[in-house]
């Protein structure tokens, strides 16, 4: 399938920047849709000069907006959404009506204008499934509508079902993608990200925190990697109607992982177990584990990670800690 202009919802936010970075590289023309909600502008001020890139500073929910975007592209990532679970407990409304009420809209346009669309999922929605590795058609098991904590997962659970009911029903070619702990630069913990916290309390000297008893176990992958897997899709038109996991299978727990940093930045910061009531409130639920299967992507997109959890690490390490800046005055430059 032909895709020289590429449209990218979110495209300021952390996977997203990178995205727009290395889809530029390829000489390709890109529309980036973002309210800056999450996202930062000095994540893509570097390529504000950058004559194939138009920046439009709006909600990718704007039906109108995207009514008026989506017809001239031919391929839309979709990656806008609400992020992190600090982001997911404090403001849980906003959530879930942001992710599906943005994803809706955009699935609709595209469907109207038979766009190919690649959906951005989480490992989230496998919940508290204890059958690992998760594969995409396993079981999910979520927790009580109660705990805050599934809102997220459950509201991007119903993405990827509208998003199959679009191929469904008409075949539109979408794709899903489950992105597990994606980390790498221009990451930040504002919103409870494990990784870059840890990094930058053991380059500041200050006590790193572990929530809980440190046992829980994650598989952190670069995002390098992960943009590489996202960019196949654009000549990959035989993986649509499928849910495909991106993500490492190089497992560490949080504890370690804790250990780890403080050896490799050579610094003396105490690790400080912190309760889960105190991070999050009382009630908070958790998953132990989450390592994804990768079998899909290595057969539909000859796709697997390369990048070690070591050399995660120290590149987050080399990567300097930016203090926030102000909004510049002049954001988008809409043609």
């Amino acid at each position: 399938m032909k895709c020289d202009k590429i449209l990218i919802t979110g495209g300021i936010g952390f996977v997203g920047s990178h995205l727009t970075e290395a889809l530029l590289k390829q000489n390709l023309w890109v529309t980036v849709i973002d309210d800056l909600s999450t996202g930062k502008w000095q994540n893509i001020n570097h390529l504000k000069e950058n004559p194939r890139l138009r920046v439009i500073i709006a909600s990718a929910a704007d039906k109108e907006l995207l009514e008026q975007e989506i017809p001239g592209h031919d391929f839309v990532y979709h990656l806008a959404s609400s992020v992190g679970v600090r982001l997911i407990i404090q403001r849980p409304v906003e959530t879930v009506r942001n992710i599906f009420e943005t994803t809706e809209a955009v699935l609709s346009v595209c469907s109207k204008y038979r766009k190919p669309v690649l959906v951005t999922s989480t490992s989230e929605v496998y919940g508290k499934a204890d059958q690992l590795p998760f594969h995409e058609d396993s079981d999910t098991v979520m927790g009580a509508t109660s705990k805050r904590r599934w809102a997220y997962a459950c509201a991007k659970a119903l993405d990827e079902f509208l998003a199959l009911a679009h191929y469904c029903e008409t075949q539109l070619p979408v794709f899903i993608v489950r992105l597990f702990n994606t980390v790498g630069p221009r990451q930040v913990g504002r919103y409870g990200m494990v990784l870059p916290n840890l990094v930058e309390q053991a380059l500041k000297g200050m006590p790193m925190t572990v929530y809980g008893d440190g046992s829980q176990a994650r598989c952190f992958c670069s995002v390098d990697d992960v943009i590489s897997g996202l960019m196949r899709f654009l000549t990959c038109p035989h993986a649509a109607g499928q849910v495909i996991n991106l993500g490492s299978q190089e497992e560490i727990s949080i504890m370690n992982l804790a250990e780890r940093i403080r050896e490799l930045t050579g610094s003396n910061s105490e690790i400080v177990l912190v309760p889960y009531e105190q991070a999050y409130g009382e009630g908070f639920d958790d998953m132990k584990r989450r390592v994804p299967d990768i079998s899909r992507a290595l057969a539909l997109l000859e796709w697997r990670p390369q990048r070690t959890l070591d050399e995660i690490i120290l590149e987050l390490v080399g990567w300097p800690l930016q203090p926030a800046q102000e909004r510049p005055q002049l954001l988008a430059r809409v043609s």
